[in-house]
C-alpha cells in the first residue's frame, strides 16, 4: 500500500490539453485523431499485407486493394457504433436508460473494444459475404492491424486523463486531474505497450516470419488470445469504472475481465481450427 510519503513525493500529469487544435469553433481531440491514425496506419498495413501474394494461401492474395478501400467505411462504422453500443451495454446501462440523451455523449464514458470487436466482425461477415472474400482471410488481415488502433486509442485515454490505474508507489505513477491526489498507475500505457506494440510485433513476426496467414484464423486466433491475456494482465493495475467496481464481492474481479476471459477460449479454438485445415492429410 502507498505511504503518505510516497503520495506526497509523486509526478505530476503532463498538462496536455484534450483538444489537439481548433478550427473556428470546431475543436480537434486528441481522441478524434487516435482513431484516425489507427484506422489510417491499419489501412496502409492492410493493403501491404494485400498486396504481397506469397503471403496467402495458394499465393493468391483473397482480396484486391480496392476492396480493402471499400472495406474501411463498413471497419469505421463498426468500431464506432459497436464500441458506443457496447460501452452502453456493458458498462453504463443504466445511467442510460435513465437518461436516454446520455447515450450519444461520449464524453460521458466512451468506448468500449468488445463492443468494438463485435461490430466490426458483423461488418466482416457482411462485407466477406457480398464479395466473396474468404471470412476467416479477412478476419486476419483486419486482426494484424488492429493493435494500431488500439495503440493510439490508449495512448489517447492516457492524454485524457480518463482509465487511470489502481494506487500505488512505483517511481513511475502519475496523478491524474481526475483521479485524486493519488498516485496512480499509468495503465493506459500499460495497455499501449502490450495491446499495441508487443501484439502488432508479435503478430508481424508470425505474418512474415512464419506465413501464418496461409493457415486462415491462425492470426486470428493469435490476436484473440493476445489481447485477451494482455487486458487481464493490465486489469489488475487498471481502476474498475466506477459505476460497476470490483464484480462479486472481490477486490480483484472486475467487468474488463469477464469479457475478455472467453476470448481465451475463443481464440484457441480459432488456432486449433486453423492448424487442423492446414494440416497435411495422410
Amino acid at each position: 500500500m502507498p505511504t503518505a510519503a510516497n503520495l506526497l513525493a509523486i509526478m505530476p500529469f503532463p498538462d496536455i490539453d484534450p483538444i489537439a487544435f481548433s478550427i473556428g469553433p470546431l475543436a480537434i481531440h486528441w481522441y478524434g485523431l487516435a482513431y484516425v491514425a489507427g484506422i489510417l496506419l491499419g489501412w496502409a498495413y492492410a493493403r501491404r499485407l494485400a498486396a504481397n501474394d506469397s503471403l496467402w494461401p495458394g499465393n493468391t492474395s483473397p482480396m484486391t486493394k480496392t476492396q480493402l478501400d471499400d472495406f474501411i467505411v463498413w471497419a469505421a462504422l463498426g468500431v464506432v457504433l459497436g464500441g458506443r453500443l457496447g460501452y452502453i451495454f456493458f458498462y453504463d446501462l443504466s445511467a442510460v436508460l435513465r437518461d436516454p440523451i446520455r447515450a450519444v455523449e461520449i464524453w460521458n464514458g466512451g468506448m468500449s473494444f468488445h463492443g468494438g470487436l463485435t461490430g466490426t466482425t458483423i461488418a466482416m461477415i457482411i462485407f466477406a459475404r457480398r464479395n466473396a472474400i474468404p471470412i476467416w482471410s479477412l478476419f486476419d488481415i483486419v486482426a494484424a492491424v488492429v493493435p494500431f488502433g488500439l495503440l493510439f486509442g490508449r495512448i489517447a485515454n492516457f492524454i485524457n486523463g480518463e482509465l487511470w490505474g489502481r494506487l500505488t508507489d512505483v517511481p513511475w505513477a502519475v496523478v491524474f486531474p481526475t483521479g485524486g491526489p493519488f498516485a496512480r498507475h499509468p495503465s493506459q500505457l500499460y495497455e499501449a505497450g502490450l495491446e499495441g506494440i508487443v501484439l502488432l510485433l508479435v503478430l508481424a513476426a508470425l505474418v512474415y516470419g512464419m506465413h501464418a496467414l496461409k493457415s486462415p484464423g491462425f492470426i486470428t486466433g493469435v490476436f484473440v488470445c493476445g489481447y485477451a491475456l494482455s487486458r487481464i494482465f493490465v486489469e489488475f493495475f487498471r481502476e474498475p469504472d466506477a459505476q460497476l467496481g470490483y464484480l462479486l464481492g472481490t477486490n480483484w474481479l472486475t467487468m474488463g475481465m469477464v469479457l475478455s476471459s472467453p476470448m481465451i477460449l475463443l481464440g484457441l479454438w480459432a488456432i486449433l481450427r486453423a492448424r487442423r485445415q492446414t494440416a497435411p492429410q495422410l
